[in-house]
């Protein structure tokens, strides 16, 4: 490279660091104050602000050179103030508070260190629960930085062995971005910019398609060529990733910024994201492109549905005036924690013909609208449900249909799951079930399937869901199954087996599953929800015992099994 282009790259570099000023404040985390929290080489499986079903990735994926079991350290001084057990999520976690006024998490662990794991059985039986969320008493477990605290996993909702990793604000649980704090992530590589798309933005983000503009990469700027289009309103998304010097891994962008002739109208950062928000990533992606099949294309505009969270609007929402009929230079800046940059250009126009409005079609217009910001309801002689005001992102014509399935059952589709919603609804049926306190809502879209107990009142089933799709009713009366594993059977000496293990069936989700040694409760684990675990420890000693497993499903139905064995 000559050294004109090097000088013309520094000087875009400051530009578009300047322009980044504007929009957003500089962060002032501390560099050397946690170290890599597992023994093995930095590298990274998926960093911060990932784009995830329903959801951003809130943290770092260490890689663990994909083994299970090596050495978790805590990142820095400080003292574990809770521990999580569940069979999704996070699986095996644990949270360390820090003096700088920071909370680290450590997930998807295998076994805690041996004091810690201790107080944790203690608690578990005393709360007769296998999963468990303590909060410890600060001080009861102080770590120094470096000091072993468990070993890695793949517990919970993890594909594969690594570690998850976040760092976190003790006072507001936001989750911050763990590559603002000095890492030895080595990243010198900007983002890649793989498509633009287009909106008419006249109308709602769920009834369009997006137009696709092309791209290329000329002399290190990604280019788009003049585009017209017959609207007085665009918007833009784009799909990016980014990667980190020596890994192919295709990562999340950090921070995205829309410029209209140089002047900053609204960008995005992915840092500082809390759980409670973490869902509004189906507003900030075009969710019903990815619902569909597509790829992953993140709005450079507020959908008018979307609080500002991530978003920062300097000049309007991001969505382009084209009335004037001039040529708009549209400019997006890309950006990764390192501060590494792509540009995007397109120049934009009306059509100078004027805007010919597309026309919908009478069907559509007679359909409901429902509209962000306030209550929507809906009612049929059958089915009724509404919508609270926070539920959606963007206007939609609701679309209802009654279909009778090969079972008898009546399916109401309540729109397309391609439409997301942010918050729980209520979904209320009629029947006349001779046996009200057994029935179940159950919803399912393709092969995606839900399933809620209803609550009965004065004719009208109802159950919580937080998607669209199609619902019906189902009496359930069947009794879930238990089955025993490896020869575990009811007379059988076991002295010779480690654990007891067994897979619990039903027709339904949501099963609570019991186990009674010699009268008194005993902890099976339940990782991922397939088997219930129990390894033999001093609640089993040798000699005859009577094990008694207890499943009841959603509505009550109750399966029971003794098994008397000895060791």
């Amino acid at each position: 490279m000559n050294l004109c282009k090097v000088v013309v790259l520094v000087l875009l570099n400051l530009i578009n660091q300047g322009i980044s000023a504007q929009v957003f404040p500089t962060k002032n985390y501390s560099k050397n104050y946690f170290i890599w929290p597992v023994k093995a080489t930095p590298a990274l499986a998926a960093n911060f602000g990932e784009l995830r079903p329903n959801h951003y990735h809130m943290g770092l994926d260490c890689k663990t050179e994909k083994k299970q079991n090596l050495p978790i350290i805590a990142a820095a001084d400080g003292y574990i103030a809770k521990v999580k057990i569940e069979p999704w999520g996070f699986g095996r976690a644990i949270y360390i508070n820090h003096a700088n006024g920071t909370t680290t998490l450590y997930a998807h662990l295998n076994a805690f260190y041996t004091d810690l794991e201790n107080y944790i059985k203690e608690q578990q039986y005393k709360q007769k629960s296998s999963n468990v969320f303590l909060d410890i008493p600060p001080h009861t477990f102080d770590v120094a930085q470096g000091r072993e605290i468990a070993k890695s996993g793949n517990t919970g909702g993890s594909q594969g062995p690594h570690l998850h990793f976040e760092i976190r604000d003790t006072k507001t649980d936001n989750v911050l971005n763990p590559l603002l704090f000095g890492f030895p992530i080595i990243d010198n590589v900007a983002p890649t910019i793989l498509r633009l798309a287009i909106y008419d933005r006249c109308f709602s983000t769920y009834e369009q398609t997006p137009k696709y503009i092309a791209i290329q990469k000329v002399n290190g700027v990604y280019q788009a060529a003049f585009t017209t289009i017959n609207t007085d309103k665009v918007s833009f998304a784009v799909t990016a990733h980014d990667r980190y010097t020596g890994s192919s891994n295709q990562n999340g962008i950090y921070e995205a910024i829309l410029l209209d002739d140089e002047k900053p109208i609204v960008g995005f950062q992915l840092d500082s994201i809390s759980y409670d928000e973490t869902r509004y990533l189906n507003a900030h992606i075009d969710y019903k492109v990815k619902a569909s099949g597509g790829p992953y294309l993140q709005h450079l505009s507020m959908l008018p549905g979307y609080p500002e969270g991530m978003y920062k609007m300097v000049n309007g929402d991001g969505v382009i005036n084209l009335e004037d009929d001039s040529v708009h230079h549209i400019k997006i800046l890309i950006k990764d924690a390192n501060g590494n940059t792509s540009t995007l250009k397109i120049d934009v126009q009306r059509k100078l013909n004027g805007v010919q409005k597309s026309i919908e079609s009478f069907a559509l217009q007679q359909k409901k609208l429902f509209i962000p910001g306030y209550v929507n309801i809906f009612e049929s002689t059958n089915c009724k449900f509404y919508l609270p005001e926070n539920a959606l992102y963007d206007s939609l014509r609701f679309r209802y249909a009654e279909i009778q399935s090969n079972t008898g059952n009546t399916i109401y589709q309540l729109h397309t799951a391609v439409v997301p919603i942010q918050t729980y609804f209520p979904v209320s049926i009629k029947s006349a079930s001779p046996i009200p306190n057994k029935m179940v809502m159950q919803r399912f879209y393709k092969d995606k399937i839900d399933y809620k107990k209803t609550v009965f009142n004065n004719g009208w089933h109802t159950s919580m869901f937080r998607d669209f799709g199609n619902f019906q009713l189902i009496l359930d009366t069947i009794l879930p199954t238990i089955n025993p594993l490896a020869g575990f059977k009811n007379g059988v000496n076991y002295s010779k087996q480690t654990a007891i293990k067994f897979v619990v069936l039903d027709n339904t989700e949501d099963l609570e599953f019991t186990a009674m040694l010699d009268g008194n409760w005993l902890s099976f684990s339940n990782d991922k929800r397939k088997i219930f675990i129990y390894t033999f420890d001093e609640k089993c000693g040798v000699g005859e015992h009577e094990l008694k497993i207890l499943v009841k499903d959603m509505v009550g139905n109750l399966s029971e099994k003794i098994y008397r064995f000895s060791r």
